[in-house]
């Protein structure tokens, strides 16, 4: 890849403006930097999980599979910015989706099926699987927005889609194996 940075500011975005790889300018609320910068701001919080993950490894040897599962995520992720900056350039494919696919089936036969709605939290690193689930839909939402203006391929949306799902069921299979009790939502109660 020959796009490499030699000098971090450039003064060329200080009026509002942003350049494509493709040589346009748009602004930097634009739907398309929108969305590069939800996928930039999951996989920073992608990284913390990763970060978080292989902290705990040696205590929790069996999250050493939900590291191998996730850490390829990261670099997909850098794939789909590269899509949403260079509209002609393709990277994801649909084998990366069946593999997500894969994780998540085998994740959610272990976890069994989901009796109750669940809340954020339990320990550090639930919440943070957590965290990257939600910042996962609000990429997809981006992309989503962006494709109504400009389509984008259906890989894209299908693997921020997907992601989301295989990090949700990361965050109950870490509980599962942590031993930790998954915080379970308690409806109001009604004043009496």
């Amino acid at each position: 890849m020959g796009y490499r940075l030699s000098k971090i500011y450039t003064r060329t975005g200080d009026a509002g403006e942003t350049g494509l790889a493709d040589g346009r300018r748009v602004t930097k609320d634009h739907p398309r930097i929108e969305a590069m910068g939800e996928v930039d701001t999951l996989n920073s919080q992608l990284g913390l999980l990763l970060a978080e993950l292989a902290e705990q490894e040696a205590l929790w040897p069996g999250l050493s599979e939900i590291l191998e599962v996730l850490l390829p995520c990261q670099h997909r992720l850098f794939d789909l910015g590269g899509e949403l900056a260079m509209p002609e350039y393709q990277a994801l494919q649909a084998p990366e989706i069946a593999r997500l696919e894969q994780a998540i089936d085998a994740w959610n036969e272990e976890v069994g099926p989901l009796k109750n709605f669940i809340l954020p939290g339990g320990s550090r690193l639930l919440a943070q699987a957590h965290v990257c689930r939600s910042f996962a839909r609000s990429a997809e939402r981006r992309c989503q927005h962006l494709n109504a203006v400009e389509p984008l391929r259906g890989e894209c949306l299908a693997y921020l889609n997907r992601l989301s799902d295989l990090l949700f069921v990361a965050a109950r299979l870490i509980a599962k194996r942590q031993q930790i009790g998954e915080v379970l939502w308690q409806a109001a109660r009604p004043e009496t």
